[in-house]
C-alpha cells in the first residue's frame, strides 16, 4: 500500500515563475538537496522532459527511479508517475499551482510512494519530512 503525503505552501513568485523552476528538471540537483543527478531520456512533442531518471539520496543510500511527466493541465498542474525504480513499487505525484491574486502562488505537493521493502513508522515519517522539503526548496529557488 502506498504512503501518501501532501504539503501546501505560498511562494512569493508568479505561477509562471514557479512553473518554470518546477519544469526545469535538469537543474533539480542545484536546489533539491536529495536529488543528486537527473538524466532526461525522452521529451514530448514540445521538447519538455517526459521520461526522466533521477538519482537521489534516500534512507541512507542512493536510489534510482525513472518518472513519466504529464503536462496536460499546464501551467496549473505538473504530474508524474514512476516507470521503474530500484526500491520503489510506485511513485505518483503532482505540483498544483494556484495564483493567489496578489502575485503569489499557492503550491500543493501531493505524493504517493509504495516501497518494495516495508519500513518502520519512524523511518517512514523521517523520509516523508525529507521528501516534503522539496516544496520548501522550490519556494527558496523560485523566490531567489
Amino acid at each position: 500500500m502506498a504512503e501518501t503525503a501532501t504539503e501546501t505552501i505560498i511562494i512569493d513568485a508568479s505561477p509562471e515563475d514557479v512553473w518554470s523552476v518546477a519544469v526545469d528538471l535538469e537543474k533539480y540537483p542545484e536546489w533539491a538537496r536529495d536529488i543528486k543527478a537527473v538524466t532526461i531520456h525522452d521529451t514530448d512533442e514540445f521538447g519538455r522532459p517526459s521520461e526522466v531518471e533521477f538519482r537521489a539520496s534516500a534512507l541512507g543510500r542512493s536510489t534510482h527511479y525513472t518518472l513519466q511527466y504529464r503536462y496536460a493541465e499546464e501551467p496549473r498542474l505538473l504530474g508524474w508517475s514512476m516507470i521503474r525504480g530500484d526500491i520503489q513499487r510506485s511513485i505518483d505525484g503532482a505540483f498544483t499551482f494556484v495564483p493567489t491574486g496578489d502575485g503569489k502562488t499557492e503550491v500543493r505537493y501531493d505524493l504517493a510512494i509504495d516501497l518494495v521493502v516495508p519500513l518502520p513508522g519512524f523511518v517512514k515519517r523521517r523520509a516523508e519530512v525529507r521528501i516534503l522539503n522539496t516544496v520548501r526548496e522550490l519556494k527558496v529557488r523560485a523566490e531567489a
